[in-house]
């Protein structure tokens, strides 16, 4: 979990989750969308990946990320039992 918090804590890295939202894109079209280097991206995107919130799928020679909702309504569901 404490990946997932550190991925969260990265102004860039919710932008990216943001964009991955709408819809999955390539390391390139989310590069695209940022005024930063493609090495910076891919360093984001790892931490993403490591913390579970995003997967990767080769497609010939490009990469489609997508958002992995899951562990977000798992970590909305341990937040909920602190509440009790």
């Amino acid at each position: 979990m404490n990946y997932l918090f550190k991925a969260l804590n990265d102004e860039t890295r919710r932008q990216i989750l943001e964009l991955l939202k709408e819809k999955n894109m390539t390391a390139g079209e989310i590069a695209d969308a940022f005024n930063i280097t493609k090495p910076s991206i891919s360093h984001h995107l790892d931490i993403l990946k490591r913390a579970d919130l995003v997967t990767s799928e080769k497609d010939g020679q490009f990469i489609t990320y997508s958002i992995n909702t899951t562990i977000l309504e798992d970590v909305l569901q341990w937040i909920l039992t602190l509440k009790k």
